[in-house]
C-alpha cells in the first residue's frame, strides 16, 4: 500500500497510460474491451465557481488500485476524473491517494489505514474489495464505494457505505422501466446475451425487471467461437422469435455482437441494450464508421458519452487524446465517475444527507446515513439514427 498525501489534493500533473488490459477479465462492474490508449495530464483551464465553505478542513482518502498491472489503466482513469472534479471544486478538502493491488485482502488492510486516518473514503473500486470490507464490518468512516453490491451476496451493507458504481444491471433495469412506459400488461421479451459474465448478468436483471413490471420474458444464451456468435445459434434463434414473436429484444451484448445478430435475423423487432452498444468516445463519433446495421437500436449511456451541451459536460476538462489512438469509451466512463465520485464526496462533506446532483453519469439521488442510504442514477436514453448513436428526450423514471 503507497499513500500519496498531496497539499490541496491529488497531483493533476501526473501521467497516466493505458496498457491495452481487456476490463471483461476483471471484476469490475463495468464490462467490455478497452482499446489501448495513452493521455497525459489534463490541463483544459476551467472556470471556478463560488464554493461554500468547509469547515474544518476534510480529508478525503481515495482507494484506488494503481499498484494492480491489469486495474492500473482504470483506476487512473477514476483518478483523473476525481481529480478534475476536485480542481474545478477544492473547497477546504485535502485528498490523500491511497493505492493498492487487486487482492481483497490487500484492498481491506488499506482501507482500514484509509478509514483511520481520513474522514470520508472513496472506493474501493472492485466487487471483491467492497465485498471484504463488508463482510469484515469494517466501515467505520463515510464510505462511497465505486461499485455494486448484491447484499444477498456480500451481507447486509452499512448505511455509512454508499455504492454509487457503473452497473450494466442498472442499465438493463432502466431499459426495461423505459420499455415498459405506456405498454400493456403481458407483454413478451426476449434477453438475449453470451455465456460472458456481465452479459449473463444483465440479461438477467432486464429479465427480472420486466417481470416484475407485469410482463413476460426469456432469457437466450448464444454460443460463441472465435469471437463471433455462433451461426447455428443465431438460425435457432431467428426461428424461435418467428414462432414466439416477442414485442422487444434486449441485448445483452457488445456492439459487434449486435451486429452479428441484427444481420441474422433482421429488424422487425425492436431492440434495446446497455451503454455496451455504444463503442465509440463521444468526441470520435464526427470520424467514426457509421454503424448502419444498428439503425434503430436503443439504449441508454451516461451524460458524457451522450450530451455534450450538459452543463456538467461543459465544465470539466476532458481526456486528452492519443492523435495514434482511439479513446476507450469504457475509459471516458470511468474517468466520469471519477467526476461524480468527488461531486458526492464533496456534498457529504458539506453534511448533506439528502441531495440530488445532474452529474456526468446521470441524475444521480442520493440519501445518506441514519438507516436509510440510497444512491439512484437515470440515464440519458439514445437511439442509432444514421449509424451514430443520438441522445433522446424520453424522461426515465426508477
Amino acid at each position: 500500500m503507497t499513500t500519496a498525501n498531496t497539499t490541496g489534493g491529488v497531483v493533476a500533473s501526473a501521467q497516466y497510460s493505458l496498457d491495452g488490459v481487456q476490463l471483461a477479465q476483471t471484476d469490475l462492474t463495468l464490462q467490455g474491451d478497452s482499446a489501448d490508449l495513452s493521455y497525459g495530464p489534463v490541463t483544459e483551464a476551467v472556470e471556478q465557481p463560488a464554493v461554500t465553505p468547509i469547515k474544518p478542513p476534510t480529508r478525503i482518502a481515495l482507494l484506488l488500485p494503481t499498484l494492480s498491472d491489469s486495474l492500473k489503466q482504470v483506476a487512473n482513469a477514476v483518478q483523473a476524473g476525481f481529480t478534475a472534479a476536485y480542481q474545478y471544486e477544492p473547497a477546504n478538502i485535502t485528498v490523500n491517494l491511497i493505492e493498492t493491488g487487486d487482492a481483497a485482502q490487500d484492498v481491506l488492510t488499506a482501507y482500514q489505514q484509509a478509514a483511520a486516518d481520513n474522514d470520508i473514503v472513496v472506493g474501493p473500486l472492485t466487487r471483491s474489495g467492497a465485498t471484504a470490507i463488508v463482510q469484515n464490518h469494517a466501515v467505520i468512516k463515510p464510505t462511497i464505494a465505486l461499485t455494486q453490491l448484491d447484499a444477498a451476496e456480500s451481507g447486509p451493507i452499512s448505511s455509512n457505505m454508499l455504492m454509487m458504481g457503473l452497473s450494466v444491471e442498472d442499465e438493463a433495469r432502466q431499459d426495461a422501466t423505459w420499455m415498459s412506459v405506456g405498454q400493456p400488461h403481458g407483454l413478451r421479451a426476449m434477453a438475449i446475451s453470451t455465456s460472458v459474465s456481465w452479459q449473463r448478468r444483465a440479461a438477467g436483471a432486464f429479465a427480472a425487471k420486466w417481470q416484475a413490471l407485469g410482463m413476460r420474458s426469456d432469457t437466450v444464451e448464444l454460443e460463441t467461437g472465435s469471437g463471433f456468435i455462433s451461426a447455428n445459434g443465431l438460425l435457432e434463434l431467428r426461428k424461435r422469435i418467428q414462432s414466439e414473436q416477442p414485442a422487444l429484444l434486449f441485448l445483452a451484448l457488445d456492439a459487434a455482437q449486435a451486429i452479428q445478430l441484427r444481420m441474422a435475423i433482421g429488424n422487425d423487432v425492436p431492440m434495446v441494450g446497455t451503454s455496451q452498444l455504444n463503442p465509440v468516445a463521444l468526441d470520435d463519433w464526427p470520424n467514426a464508421t457509421r454503424l448502419n446495421d444498428l439503425e434503430g437500436v436503443m439504449l441508454v449511456d451516461v451524460p458524457w458519452q451522450l450530451q455534450p451541451d450538459h452543463a456538467a459536460v461543459m465544465a470539466y476538462p476532458h481526456l486528452p487524446p492519443n492523435p495514434d489512438q482511439r479513446r476507450s469509451p469504457d475509459i471516458e466512463r470511468l474517468y466520469a465517475l471519477g467526476i461524480d465520485a468527488y461531486r458526492v464526496a464533496h456534498n457529504l462533506a458539506l453534511q448533506e444527507d439528502d441531495f440530488q446532483l445532474d452529474g456526468v453519469t446521470g441524475r444521480l439521488a442520493i440519501r445518506f446515513g441514519n438507516g436509510r442510504t440510497s444512491f439512484d442514477r437515470i440515464m440519458p436514453t439514445a437511439v442509432y439514427r444514421d449509424g451514430m448513436v443520438q441522445p433522446l428526450a424520453t424522461p426515465v423514471t426508477p
